[in-house]
């Protein structure tokens, strides 16, 4: 399809941008030490190369005060100014623009010293803030605007005001965090004051061309947070006040509902950006869960907005832009929104990555270098699941000959179960770049084909990725009719009945369970309704009742452990999954044994804790699914074959755990 819409020009202030395209934010770990620079640089260049119109980097701190972490992000001297002329020059030589974002963290902050409108603690961190004095609130406001003329010398050519996701601006403008009776406080309009006056200090210390993005929440999804009247004031308040740029956020990090996992649908959000940006007269920037040239054209074409802001879509292709306008938008690796290696190393300390495209972050060390003429390979990978898709495309990407051995009929492995879950049928979207970028590249496929020592011997290489097999618990009765493994489930050889035991509460367990409950390809309206957004002239922050349907089975998901049930569930997705589950009516046990599988159900003991009395129950249902884990399958793992590479799951059966897999394969790529 064309993309007249999204591929074209815009001027705003004195900056014309090529295309509609924004990175927007993301803290990556590299932002909060110097040393790390130089891979940052590497990070934003590729993506400026790539045609991103703008990037925004990580946030970073006007004051010490406004840490996420301790001794974090920060711009507040000269010093450090200069030490960003490294990012911002390798941008520009690549042929892009970038912004920096400044963020006060206020009581999100993870340390002792951290500052707020009131003394409310968060949900969220282990500190309690303290309340900024008056004229500690007057001091903040000119570290903003210090910060942002630091920028300007460091040779950005924007920042962006973080007014957004519940840090220290969303803090001052709802009653929820802010119970201050001087001027900073007391009423909404004395309340917009502290974003305000940032913004015109911030225009008035850096002139009349230099980009001035300001990132308001939309809908705080929070009880208390504001209302839309409130919303559109400040919207207005703001541009008066010399914004250059809105871009949008939704919803605080502690408000319990999700906003950018994969499940929540498409551009859920964008709506609510159209009703805003008809209520002023600077360009508007949609955001949230847009992951694809076609959904983002859409949004723009229909009025919505006037950029596109995103993240993670450019972290797994930083050549989105580029592939979009040469007419390849059907090579673009898309986000799934999958969080594992973006968002939870964010929240986990760690560098973030990105699951789909391990390099990410990772531009100087993880190098596909093109091999010479006299180099290439002929390599065999066994097995087309995501370990085997990614070393096949990263080998031929280098140039060798590559031929995939699949012995089921259709590629993808434990992928093409996942993208049958509801809320993750993005992952259909893997199957589908792997497979043109295979046809792209050349790379041979042959479908349900075992291969054999034999075959494998007329090869230089071979990469074994054979994946795993679900693992078989000893019960009493296993065999029984209505016992049914995951994957059989999944694939559809076989239909659950009305009543359904889950045995296994890990990764897999919780999605049986989701596809159990719900069908797939959720409309954005039952999205919401589900989980209780409505819009803001109805209710304030956006935040209405849930409605919920009557679940299509009755569930119980079981686990062998007394622990809380999905305990280890990554930290940014996994409470979605559990309170999906909950509303869903599925009974969680823990502290189960399982006596035996019969006619009348299963049979199970439960002791929740050790002092507690056991419980014998009969579970009368009509099928028993096993999730039990996996084991890897190493028929072609042969002792001492220095040519023979073993990834993914085939050389460790984890909990499906496709982030280290991929990882793998391309590392494996890139020594070959």
């Amino acid at each position: 399809m064309p993309y007249d819409h999204l591929l074209k020009p815009i001027t705003i202030g004195g900056l014309t941008l090529p295309n509609r395209v924004v990175m927007g934010s993301m803290h990556t770990g590299m932002e909060d030490r110097a040393k790390n620079f130089p891979q940052l640089a590497a990070y934003f260049a590729e993506r400026a190369r790539g045609g991103t119109a703008l990037m925004i980097t990580g946030g970073f701190a006007p004051t010490w005060q406004g840490w996420l972490l301790p001794a974090g992000s920060l711009l507040a001297t000269r010093r450090a100014a200069e030490k960003h002329r490294l990012i911002t020059d390798a941008v520009h030589e690549a042929g892009g623009r970038i912004a920096l974002q400044i963020l006060h963290a206020g009581r999100y902050g993870f340390h002792p010293f951290i500052r707020s409108a009131s003394g409310r603690k968060s949900p969220i961190t282990p500190f309690k803030p303290l309340a900024l004095t008056t004229r500690g609130v007057d001091r903040t406001v000119t570290a903003f605007a210090h910060a942002a003329q630091l920028a300007q010398l460091a040779g950005y050519d924007g920042v962006e005001i973080m007014g957004s996701e519940g840090y220290l601006i969303n803090q001052f403008l709802v009653e929820r965090t802010n119970q201050r009776g001087d001027k900073w406080g007391g009423s909404a309009q004395k309340r917009m004051r502290f974003p305000t006056q940032i913004v015109r200090r911030v225009r008035e210390g850096v002139g009349d061309d230099f980009l001035v993005i300001y990132r308001q929440s939309l809908l705080d999804l929070v009880p208390q947070g504001q209302s839309w009247e409130e919303t559109v004031e400040l919207a207005q308040r703001v541009e008066e006040a010399g914004a250059s740029l809105i871009n949008t956020g939704i919803g605080w990090h502690e408000a319990r509902i999700p906003t950018i996992v994969t499940s929540v649908p498409r551009a859920a959000f964008a709506g609510v950006t159209g009703e805003l940006k008809a209520k002023v007269g600077i360009p508007v920037m949609a955001s949230n869960r847009i992951n694809t040239p076609e959904v983002a054209e859409r949004i723009l074409a229909g009025g919505e907005a006037d950029l596109i802001s995103m993240a993670r879509p450019l972290l797994a292709d930083p050549d989105f832009v580029a592939k979009t306008r040469e007419g390849r938008a059907d090579e673009i690796n898309t986000c799934i929104a999958c969080n594992q290696a973006c968002l939870d190393h964010t929240f986990a300390n760690k560098r973030a990555t990105c699951l789909l495209n391990p390099r990410a972050g990772r531009e100087t060390e993880l190098v596909l270098r093109t091999v010479p003429p006299h180099r290439i390979q002929q390599i065999a990978v066994v097995g087309a699941g995501p370990a085997g898709l990614s070393a096949a495309v990263s080998l031929a990407e280098r140039g060798h000959q590559v031929t995939v051995f699949e012995a089921a009929g259709e590629i993808g492995g434990q992928f093409r179960l996942a993208m049958r879950i509801p809320g993750k049928e993005e992952f259909a979207e893997s199957l589908r770049h792997y497979q043109r970028r295979m046809d792209v590249l050349g790379v041979q496929l042959r479908l349900r084909t075992r291969a054999g020592e034999e075959q494998l011997a007329e090869f230089d290489q071979v990469v074994v990725a054979t994946g795993v097999t679900p693992r078989v618990p000893t019960i009493p009765g296993i065999d029984h009719a209505k016992v049914v493994a995951y994957d059989a489930l999944l694939r559809g050889e076989v239909l659950a009945g009305e009543r359904v035991a889950v045995i296994g509460a890990g990764g897999i367990g919780f999605d049986v369970s989701e596809f159990l409950l719900h069908e797939q390809h959720e409309s954005v309206q039952r999205w919401m309704d589900r989980w209780g957004v409505t819009a803001p002239e109805q209710a304030r922050a956006g935040l209405g009742e849930k409605r919920q349907e009557q679940p299509r089975r009755t569930v119980y998901l079981l686990q062998r452990k007394s622990s809380r049930l999905g305990k280890d569930l990554a930290k940014t997705t996994g409470w979605v999954h559990r309170q999906t589950l909950k509303d869903g009516g599925v009974e969680m046990i823990g502290g189960v044994t399982y006596d035996r599988i019969d006619d009348a159900g299963l049979h199970i003991t439960v002791q929740a804790n050790q002092k507690a009395e056991p419980v014998h129950r009969i579970l009368e249902v009509d099928t028993v699914v096993i999730c039990t884990g996996q084991e890897s399958v190493r028929d072609l793992v042969g002792p001492g074959a220095a040519n023979r590479h073993v990834i993914g799951g085939a050389d460790v059966a984890a909990e499906l755990d496709a982030k280290r897999a991929i990882r793998q394969a391309t590392e494996l790529a890139a020594r070959l």
